[in-house]
C-alpha cells in the first residue's frame, strides 16, 4: 500500500484544482470571453491604434529594462548582505523589503517628489539636461524602484546556502577570484536570479500606483498600458478594455514562459 507524504491528498489536490480555477483561470477566461466577443478584426483595430501601440512599447520596454537593471544591482546588494559585515547592516537588509510594504501610491508621491523638476534631485538634474519626473525615464525608476526586492531575496537565501568549500576548491586548482564568481558560483545562483528576475519583471508589467505619478501619463510619450485599461473601462468600453488586457497578459504570459524554460536549462547545466 502507497503511504502518502500528505494525509487527504486527494481531497487538498481537489481543493487546489477548485480554487486556482475560481481565482485564476475563470477570470482569465472571462477575460478571453470577453475580448473574443469583437472577433479579430476588431481586436486588431484596437491594439494596432498609435496610442496602444506605444503605451505597449513602454510598458514591456520599461518592464524589461528594469527586469535586466535589478537583476546586476540586486545581485550585487545580495552578495555584499550575504558576505560582508558592516555597520548598520540590519537596516540596510530591512530597508531592502520597503518597497514590499510601502502603498504603490505612497511610493509614487515620494518619487514623483524626488525627482520633479522642484524635488530634492530633480533640481539638479534637469539643469544637466536629465528629466525624469513625467517622463519614460520616471516609468523605468519606478518600475526598479518596486521590483528591485524580488531579485535580492531570491538570490539572498541561495547565496547564504553556497558552502565556502567549493570556492576554496576552485582557488586551490589555481583559479582567480573572478574565474571562480563566473565557472562556479554564478551558475549555480543564475536559477534564483532568473526567478528574481521573473517576479521582478511581472510586478513592473502591471504596476500601476508609483508609475502614474511620476510618469505624468502623457499619451504617446509615457502612458502605460495599464492606465489605458484603467481610462477605457472609465468610459465603459469594457471589450476594448479586455482586448487590451488580453494582449498584455499573453506578452507577459510568454515572457515568463521564456525565463522559466532559461531557468531550467540553467539549473540543469549546473548541476553537470
Amino acid at each position: 500500500m502507497t503511504r502518502r507524504v500528505l494525509p487527504g491528498f486527494g481531497l487538498s489536490l481537489g481543493y487546489t484544482v477548485v480554487y486556482l480555477g475560481l481565482i485564476v483561470l475563470l477570470p482569465l477566461s472571462a477575460l478571453a470571453v470577453k475580448a473574443a466577443g469583437i472577433g479579430f478584426d476588431g481586436l486588431w483595430s484596437i491594439l494596432a491604434t498609435p496610442r496602444i501601440v506605444a503605451a505597449l512599447k513602454l510598458s514591456f520596454g520599461a518592464a524589461a529594462l528594469s527586469a535586466v537593471i535589478n537583476a546586476v544591482v540586486g545581485l550585487l546588494v545580495a552578495w555584499v548582505l550575504v558576505r560582508y559585515e558592516f555597520p548598520g547592516k540590519r537596516l540596510f537588509d530591512a530597508l531592502v523589503d520597503l518597497p514590499f510594504a510601502l502603498p504603490t501610491a505612497v511610493a509614487g508621491i515620494a518619487l514623483t517628489a524626488l525627482y520633479a523638476p522642484n524635488g530634492w534631485l530633480g533640481q539638479w538634474l534637469v539643469p544637466l539636461g536629465i528629466k525624469v519626473a513625467f517622463s519614460p525615464l520616471g516609468v523605468l525608476v519606478a518600475m526598479i524602484f518596486v521590483g528591485f526586492p524580488y531579485v535580492v531575496r531570491t538570490v539572498q537565501p541561495v547565496l547564504e546556502a553556497l558552502d565556502r568549500d567549493v570556492e576554496e576548491a576552485a582557488e586551490s586548482l589555481g583559479a582567480t577570484r573572478l574565474q571562480t564568481f563566473v565557472r562556479v558560483l554564478f551558475p549555480l545562483m543564475l536559477p534564483a536570479l532568473l526567478t528574481g528576475v521573473a517576479l521582478a519583471l511581472a510586478r513592473a508589467v502591471g504596476e500601476y500606483g508609483s508609475v502614474i505619478f511620476i510618469s505624468g501619463n502623457l499619451p504617446m510619450q509615457s502612458e502605460i498600458l495599464p492606465l489605458v485599461i484603467v481610462q477605457k473601462l472609465e468610459q465603459y468600453k469594457y471589450a476594448d478594455a479586455a482586448a487590451v488586457g488580453v494582449i498584455m497578459l499573453a506578452i507577459s504570459f510568454g515572457l515568463l514562459l521564456a525565463i522559466n524554460m532559461l531557468q531550467r536549462w540553467s539549473r540543469r547545466w549546473a548541476e553537470r
